[in-house]
C-alpha cells in the first residue's frame, strides 16, 4: 500500500488512509546501535466511531469485542514494531487492521442444541458400570465378603 491509497476491507468497506492517524515511536526489545535513534515502531490509531466509511452493524460488533487494542471511545490502536523498517511495520498495522475489521463482519453460526443417541446413552451407562466393577474389585476384602 503506497501513500494516500485506500484500504479495502471488503468489496463494500473501504476506509481512505486520512481517517488512519500513524505515529512514529522507537521500538521496544533489545537492539543494537540504530534502536536508539530510529523510530521503526508505528502506533495506528483508527476511529472507527467517527468513520463514515464503517457501518454501523461493523461498528457495534467491534464495541462488544473485549479485545484491549479497542478503546471504549470506539478507538483502534494496533502497535507493529516486528520489522526494522517503518514502511514494513506501517503494513503490517494495517493487514492487522483489516484481519480485525474482517473478522467482525463473519456471522456466527447460532449453535442448535443437540440431545444425545439413545446408543451413546448405552455406552456410557456401560463405561460407568464397567468402572465401578473395577473400582469394587480394588476394595479391600473383610472376613465375612467371601
Amino acid at each position: 500500500m503506497t501513500d494516500k491509497q485506500p484500504l479495502v476491507i471488503t468489496d463494500e468497506i473501504t476506509i481512505p488512509e486520512s481517517e488512519l492517524d500513524f505515529q512514529f515511536i522507537r521500538a521496544q526489545g533489545a537492539g543494537g546501535q540504530h534502536v536508539n535513534k530510529a523510530s521503526t515502531a508505528v502506533h495506528l490509531r483508527f476511529d472507527f466511531l467517527a468513520s463514515e466509511h464503517m457501518p454501523d452493524d461493523y461498528k457495534k460488533k467491534l464495541l462488544a469485542t473485549k479485545d484491549q487494542r479497542i478503546s471504549k471511545d470506539g478507538v483502534i490502536v494496533i502497535k507493529a514494531q516486528k520489522f526494522r523498517s517503518q514502511e514494513k511495520n506501517k503494513e503490517d498495522a494495517i493487514q492487522r487492521l483489516a484481519e480485525m475489521i474482517r473478522a467482525a463482519g463473519i456471522k456466527r453460526k447460532k449453535r442448535r442444541p443437540t440431545k444425545p443417541t439413545k446408543a451413546s446413552r448405552q455406552r456410557r451407562l456401560e463405561k460407568k458400570s464397567k468402572t465401578a466393577q473395577t473400582k469394587k474389585l480394588r476394595k479391600s476384602v473383610r472376613r465375612g465378603d467371601y
